[in-house]
């Protein structure tokens, strides 16, 4: 099932973005977690590509497995740095071998001994490329794009950001997921600029659970992100405690996701970071607003 065709219900849903395994040694408890998230039976799942330096494949073989064992709709992420046209026609290739019609097209993050060398060359300087190749490619995809509440963070400013933005959904991106936030003011700021800039597909809000401190410098250093002082006095009080600090980041990322579906937003991703217990405990504390 096509995403576009989840979110055009316009019903409330919860979906999850897990990652593949970073070596073939961890690819047994990563796809362990990955199921049990899957059973969970979320409107879809994302699946990250070669997160942390492992391959593509294992982003596939993943998302394969929660297409066809769970009846999951999945979502693959592909990313076009410093990838040359054909890597890209056979990564596109392989997607539709699987039987995968969802895409996330990104740029990705360049490489660390690459940051500095000449990308006047390459085939792909944005994810539009990326996104202009997949319309073009015989697969019939609905296309994904991330998008940035706070900016990305290599924009000037935020017009050209939601400029670079527009460029994307008009080469015929489907819908958009956001980086991760943590004030939701943030994101209905954001959604007001877009909509006045006429971008005008779906966006899904993407929530992190903070379970535990050392992923609150890590997220800063992803997305930039703005940390509201009720969730840095969050940290500070249960921060040295595993057990409490997992227990308040939880419902933090609930009470997030409550004030999102109660302001009309009707899908919410949540990156769940290969957690079934995050993920499952997230999905209870919302059963009777999913209906579940």
């Amino acid at each position: 099932m096509k995403i576009i065709e989840i979110l055009q219900q316009n019903l409330r849903s919860l979906s999850f973005e897990v990652f593949p395994p970073k070596t073939e040694t961890a690819f047994d408890s990563v796809k362990s977690a990955v199921e049990q998230i899957a059973q969970l039976k979320p409107a879809f799942m994302s699946v990250t590509y070669g997160a942390g330096g492992g391959t593509s494949q294992y982003t596939l073989d993943i998302a394969k497995s929660i297409k066809d064992r769970h009846g999951v709709p999945t979502l693959a992420h592909l990313t076009c740095v410093s990838s040359t046209r054909e890597t890209i026609a056979q990564k596109i290739r392989e997607i539709k071998a699987c039987g995968i019609k969802n895409v996330m097209a990104l740029r990705g993050d360049i490489p660390q001994d690459l940051l500095h060398a000449d990308r006047s060359g390459w085939d792909y300087q944005h994810a539009v490329d990326l996104i202009n190749e997949l319309k073009t490619a015989d697969g019939d995809f609905c296309i994904g794009a991330a998008c940035y509440p706070e900016v990305h963070p290599e924009s000037a400013n935020q017009a050209d950001d939601i400029r670079r933005l527009k460029e994307k959904v008009d080469a015929g991106c489907d819908f958009l997921t956001t980086q991760m936030f943590f004030d939701n003011n943030l994101l209905y700021n954001f959604l007001y600029k877009i909509r006045q800039a006429g971008i005008d597909v779906p966006v899904i809000p993407g929530i992190m659970p903070i379970t535990n401190a050392n992923q609150v410098a890590r997220a800063m250093q992803l997305s930039g992100s703005f940390m509201p002082q009720r969730f840095k006095s969050l940290v500070d009080k249960f921060g040295d405690d595993p057990a409490a600090m997992k227990q308040a980041g939880i419902a933090y990322a609930t009470d997030q996701i409550i004030d999102l579906y109660a302001n009309g937003i009707k899908n919410v991703h949540v990156y769940s970071m290969n957690k079934p217990d995050v993920a499952e405990k997230i999905q209870g504390n919302l059963s009777e607003i999913l209906g579940k």
